[in-house]
């Protein structure tokens, strides 16, 4: 249980409701800490991280969580094969090299992969590009275009056909706007970002 007074954003407390306790977990991506402090704290877990930043890697060393500095790009590859029962991507898939690599390895260190991303084809997305004719900022995208580190600009529907082309069980997955989660119908216009829960 997410502790009272805690705000998470709204993908990542729903990871926290679905790690059991005991846990052995992977946030690749980890950013400061913050879901695995909220893990440790109150599922004792197992709790690791990975994180590109300095600073922030920084930062969650001084909080005492286990977080190294590192490339997901490359690094996953010296993690062993089912090291972790759970590997978690938050806001992390479009910044990767080759997302359809980088799934591949979050489900070989992981039994079960979280990933969460914002989605492109959001209507506020659509309605900027149509109507502004520029790439847009958002609540979802709150940056501008040379500023992103996103460099694939994935949506649900394309995230749900990789999911089949590469024979990935979908556990669950949940969708948002904003602060609140909507329900799957028209997902693709609907969610500014989606968190699967995936499986082999």
């Amino acid at each position: 249980m997410v502790e009272a007074g805690t705000h998470l954003r709204p993908d990542l407390e729903v990871i926290a409701r679905q790690i059991e306790t005991g846990s052995r977990v992977f946030d690749i991506g980890c950013g400061d800490g913050q879901l695995l402090s909220e893990l440790e704290a109150h599922r004792n877990i197992d709790a690791r991280g990975m994180e590109i930043d300095a600073e922030l890697v920084e930062r969650c060393v001084a909080r005492g969580l286990s977080v190294v500095q590192g490339d997901a790009n490359a690094d996953l590859a010296d993690y062993p094969d089912g090291a972790f029962d759970y590997a978690i991507l938050s806001q992390t898939l479009q910044t990767a090299e080759r997302p359809d690599r980088m799934l591949d390895e979050l489900l070989r260190v992981g039994r079960t992969a979280f990933v969460s991303f914002p989605n492109f084809a959001h209507w506020r997305t659509r309605a900027a590009l149509m109507f502004g004719g520029r790439m847009p900022v958002t609540r979802a995208l709150p940056v501008s275009w040379y500023e992103t580190q996103n460099i694939h600009h994935v949506t649900v529907q394309d995230f749900n056909e990789l999911l089949i082309r590469k024979g990935v069980k979908v556990e669950s997955r949940w969708f948002f706007s904003g602060e609140n989660e909507i329900g799957a119908t028209g997902a693709n216009w609907r969610a500014e970002f989606a968190l699967f829960k995936l499986s082999r």
